[in-house]
């Protein structure tokens, strides 16, 4: 890959850039994200966002960020913008003070839960949602060679550290005066974005705040802590006789909870928590909820019991909050806990979605009192099976023996079971998982999906 000090701006790269996954440009730092790719990506952003208002920058704690940053901000001033640096704080932070500040968009350097020697880049459009697939492929043409870069004036930069107070008074006051008094709390920070204001927003809503992972630190972000490993968390919680615990990722835009029994509480039941709150105080439009393909069974089944609809999307908080934008829902998200409110921005947000979790709960309520009165999850298993070729990754449907086996697979489980086979868009991975009535039947079919995939996909 070209290097930032000899590549002009504005110019292809050799290897033809990057393109934008399901959740921004994601990849090892060094191969994949490097100080010529955000320099380039910058100049293309800057030229294909409208207007003449402010970019909005922030990072995680990774390690790689500064750099990563001082490259995108040089891009960017180089396509005549004008930026505004956030410094560390969470992804929703620079979706939401684009809309407010009425910014042109935002760019946050974060590899979300991947590992600290990971970095990438999520770009926002003026209305703080991701950008749509046209702007995207805009960008990715100029990175390809394809468009003549339109140098201009050189733009400036300015620190706004100051703008992170802003997003922390919109979710304080989100919660319409309910508070949190009195109630014991444990917050895993994942030594990444969350720190930045995590604990201060809970503590001044008046709780009981136990810290875990309470610092920036780019080099253990999401190591054994944070969304992806629940179990310092739970033994926290149980240690602690506290009521709940939340736990995010290294770019705070999702959130996964347990309750004072130690008990998981994933997207599918913060979903069905709020939103039957919502419902029952008439703020759920036809009781609509979205979810992806990923979502529970026993989940579908209960809201729908419930007298709620359902719809699922395929994987990927985009197609969330395009269906919701088109169906006119109100909350949907993903049950890796990726959460979107239509009331509060349409962007995923773990602080916020913990605060209303937690403030939803009566006086003398637990959580889990509201989760004994949810649902049964059905018996689930996801496995990752590498598959480092991208082509047979991407195209794993071309395989007869594998789309026959999984079809064999659904015809034995019947009504009471589903197999979903996807390649993932941020890692080199397909992800095979099996959702049937009984552990047997989804520990059989996932081992024999997943080995025959491996044996297939990788000969």
């Amino acid at each position: 890959m070209a290097d930032l000090a000899t590549h002009p701006v504005g110019q292809p790269l050799s290897g033809g850039g990057a393109s934008f996954g399901t959740d921004g440009i994601r990849g090892r730092v060094g191969t994949v994200m490097t100080p010529a790719l955000a320099l380039q990506l910058g100049y293309w952003v800057g030229q294909v966002l409208p207007g003449k208002a402010p970019v909005l920058l922030g990072m995680d704690s990774r390690t790689s960020g500064p750099m990563l940053m001082a490259a995108l901000e040089s891009g960017l001033t180089a396509a005549g913008r004008e930026v505004w640096s956030l410094g560390l704080c969470p992804t929703p932070a620079v979706a939401r003070m684009v809309s407010q500040q009425r910014a042109a968009g935002g760019l946050m350097v974060s590899a979300s839960h991947n590992p600290p020697e990971d970095n990438g880049i999520k770009v926002f459009g003026a209305s703080g949602a991701k950008l749509s697939r046209t702007q995207q492929e805009s960008i990715e043409a100029g990175l390809r060679g394809e468009v003549r870069p339109a140098l201009t004036s050189c733009g400036s930069t300015r620190r706004r550290e100051d703008l992170l107070s802003s997003y922390s008074a919109l979710l304080e006051q989100s919660l319409e005066g309910r508070r949190l008094d009195g109630r014991r709390i444990v917050l895993d920070l994942c030594w990444g974005s969350a720190t930045a204001c995590g604990a201060e927003l809970f503590r001044s809503l008046g709780a009981d705040v136990t810290v875990l992972h309470g610092k920036p630190d780019g080099s253990a972000i999401n190591v054994a802590c944070g969304s992806t490993h629940l179990e310092p968390l739970r033994q926290a919680v149980l240690a602690a006789d506290a009521e709940m615990g939340f736990a995010f990722d290294g770019d705070a835009d999702r959130v996964l909870a347990v309750d004072g029994r130690g008990r998981l509480v994933d997207g599918d039941h913060i979903l069905y928590l709020w939103g039957a709150d919502l419902a029952d105080a008439d703020r759920l439009p036809e009781q609509r909820l979205v979810a992806t393909v990923m979502s529970n069974l026993g989940f579908e089944r209960a809201w729908r019991a419930r007298g709620g609809l359902l719809e699922r999307t395929a994987v990927g908080d985009q197609h969330v909050h395009a269906a919701m934008a088109e169906l006119g829902a109100a909350l949907g998200g993903e049950q890796s806990g990726h959460i979107i409110s239509a009331d509060y921005g349409m962007s995923g947000d773990g602080l916020l979605t913990a605060l209303h979790l937690a403030a939803l709960l009566q006086p003398g309520e637990t959580l889990a009192d509201r989760l004994d009165e949810s649902f049964s999850c059905f018996p689930q298993r996801l496995r990752n099976v590498r598959v480092p070729d991208r082509d047979r990754r991407k195209g794993w449907q071309q395989c007869d023996a594998l789309t026959n086996a999984v079809a064999a697979a659904e015809a034995a489980m019947g009504d009471e079971g589903r197999v979903l086979v996807r390649a993932s868009g941020t890692e080199p991975l397909l992800r095979v998982m099996v959702e049937a009535s009984t552990q047997e039947q989804v520990d059989h079919w996932t081992d024999h999906l997943s080995d025959l995939a491996d044996q297939l996909l990788n000969a």
